[in-house]
């Protein structure tokens, strides 16, 4: 009995020894296990740096209410603004003693262009812009006779013209004062104008009328001569969640938004309503004040990819 007794006292000890080792083994996989399905509870969301976000040129926008328009799409051209276009003569007739200005030159109201001596009195006197634009013509040189020939034409191209054509059926949408949404044919850039006249005759060759709005150039990024598109506005409506489409990307069939949480990027599934092509309403999947993506939204998209591929792998 007492060796019996000794050897059950021995194997009780053993798996009681085996156990203390064996579990917290157990308990530390678990436990690691734990983490790794927590860690991956995200749900794709990205990590970037304030440092990787300044390099990537991301820019944010926030949730709000907007106008999803009703518009007419048309095509039409910039052209220079004829009520900001100065022909320059001399008051009297006389020989160019100096001329003071070029072609490409910029100007003030009051600047001296040519010194002109009378043939008269031959007293000599200034030449002077009354209008604040860039020489785009001059038809003087010094020894010339001045005559009745305009010596320069100053253009201001601070605003400029657009002329649209409208067809036919589609001459009663447009009214004076409608807001228009111009974009450029051949690069990014956009503006809005209003519509300041409507044509009372038709063109003989394509049947359209000329609608024309004044857009403002302070920047100098119209080209008079160069082809645009435009969204004649013919309503409004408003909304009370509103995104700019640039923002949106397409995620195996679903339409992301990425919006900014505290330290991380979160693609999120949205519905949407209405649409003007510039704008969108939210129907579902986003709330007012939130902060989301808009420019280089593609860079995250592209970081989803990243990750996707990894946790394959």
């Amino acid at each position: 009995m007492n060796i019996n007794n000794t050897i059950k006292t021995s194997i009780m000890n053993t798996i009681f020894t085996f156990t203390l080792c064996f579990a917290p083994t157990v308990v530390l996989a678990e436990s690691g296990h734990g983490d790794e399905e927590k860690q991956n509870e995200g749900g794709g969301d990205i990590e970037l740096t304030q440092a990787q976000i300044k390099h990537t040129g991301i820019s944010f926008s926030q949730v709000g209410s907007g106008n999803i328009r009703e518009t007419l799409p048309v095509y039409g051209v910039i052209t220079r603004n004829a009520e900001q276009v100065q022909s320059v003569s001399a008051r009297f007739e006389g020989v160019i003693r100096s001329v003071k200005k070029s072609i490409g030159d910029h100007v003030r109201k009051g600047d001296v262009l040519a010194m002109v001596e009378a043939n008269e009195s031959f007293k000599t006197y200034s030449v002077l812009s009354s209008l604040k634009g860039v020489i785009t013509q001059r038809n003087v040189n010094v020894g010339e006779q001045t005559r009745d020939n305009a010596l320069f034409v100053i253009e201001n191209f601070s605003t400029v013209w657009v002329n649209l054509s409208l067809f036919p059926e589609d001459v009663s949408k447009v009214k004076l004062g409608q807001s228009v949404r111009i974009k450029s044919a051949n690069n990014a850039i956009s503006g809005e104008g209003d519509v300041i006249y409507i044509s009372p005759l038709g063109n003989n060759d394509n049947q359209a009328t000329t609608v024309r709005v004044l857009l403002n150039n302070a920047d100098n990024l119209w080209k008079p001569g160069l082809f645009v598109k435009a969204d004649i506005t013919l309503s409004e409506t408003l909304a009370s969640t509103v995104i700019l489409n640039e923002a949106l990307q397409l995620v195996e069939g679903k339409t992301i938004l990425f919006v900014k949480g505290e330290d991380v990027f979160e693609p999120r599934e949205i519905i949407l309503g209405r649409s003007d092509g510039e704008f969108s309403e939210v129907l579902s999947g986003l709330n007012a004040g939130e902060t989301y993506v808009v420019k280089n939204s593609f860079v995250l998209k592209s970081e989803m990819g990243k990750e996707d591929a990894e946790h394959g792998d």
